[in-house]
């Protein structure tokens, strides 16, 4: 059955709701206040839902595939296993949402604000998330492969064991981050700031972090072999038994960085500055 444009508003969609009526298939509802309603598991795909004040729904399992949210407001909103592909998603407001398992591949996220949501465990794979606010978001095993985060805050952000594989992550800001067990192997991530971030075993293998700063990141157990790390900024880092077999670290900043059993095996090395570093052996460079 060929489903029309339905037009009502927000108390008779909450009407209906709550009758038992489940399928909302391309309503029209905007400008409509839904704070706190209840909607778990009702399909709203391809609903227009332009500035819709969603604060504090409950929206488990909510279908909203290719949905408009233009403008919605969404903070704190309950949105675990949601289904949010293709969902136009551009000036939304997310923050401390929850969007633990939904899956938003596809997704339009341009100046949409996801500063402190729970995204763990989400499908952002081939997402461009470009500049947008995630700063304290949860991304904990989120997959963000091939995804685009060019210029994107990520400050404090949680991304332990989160798969970043081929992400374009170029200049964001990720001071402070948590990247324990994380996968960037391809990843590029030149002039990114990971200051004072955690990588502690995460996976660089082969990706580009050409001028990236990782001043006083903790590198410990990171597998950074194959990567380019020309200019790159490691001062004061921590390097314990990290892999830096057949990298280039040209020109790199080592200053004080702690290599203590590092793999440095076929690494170029050329102008790196290495004062007051500890090499792998234990000795002070002077």
């Amino acid at each position: 059955m060929i489903m029309t444009e339905m037009i009502m508003n927000a108390n008779e969609l909450k009407k209906r709701y709550d009758a038992g009526e489940r399928d909302f298939r391309k309503v029209k509802l905007s400008g409509g206040f839904l704070g706190k309603i209840n909607l778990v598991e009702a399909n709203l795909r391809e609903a227009e839902m332009m500035e819709v004040n969603l604060t504090g729904a409950n929206l488990k399992g909510v279908n909203l595939r290719e949905a408009n949210l233009t403008g919605a407001n969404l903070s704190e909103a309950i949105l675990p296993d949601a289904n949010l592909i293709g969902t136009n998603l551009s000036k939304a407001k997310f923050m401390a949402a929850n969007l633990a398992g939904s899956n938003l591949r596809g997704a339009n996220f341009s100046e949409a604000d996801f500063s402190k949501a729970d995204l763990s465990h989400t499908n952002l794979s081939e997402t461009n998330l470009g500049g947008l606010e995630l700063s304290d978001a949860n991304l904990r095993h989120a997959s963000l492969i091939r995804s685009r985060l060019l210029q994107t805050s990520l400050m404090r952000a949680n991304l332990e064991g989160a798969n970043l594989t081929y992400s374009f992550v170029s200049l964001a800001n990720l001071e402070g981050a948590n990247l324990t067990n994380a996968i960037l192997s391809g990843a590029s991530l030149e002039s990114a700031n990971l200051s004072r971030a955690d990588l502690s075993f995460a996976n660089l293998s082969g990706s580009n972090l050409k001028g990236t700063i990782f001043y006083k990141a903790n590198m410990r157990r990171v597998n950074a072999s194959w990567t380019v790390l020309r200019e790159a900024d490691m001062r004061s880092a921590n390097l314990y038994q990290a892999k830096l077999s057949w990298s280039n670290l040209t020109d790199a900043m080592l200053n004080g960085a702690i290599m203590i059993d590092a793999n440095l095996s076929r690494a170029n090395l050329r102008n790196a500055n290495l004062k007051g570093a500890i090499m792998p052996d234990g000795s002070t460079h002077n």
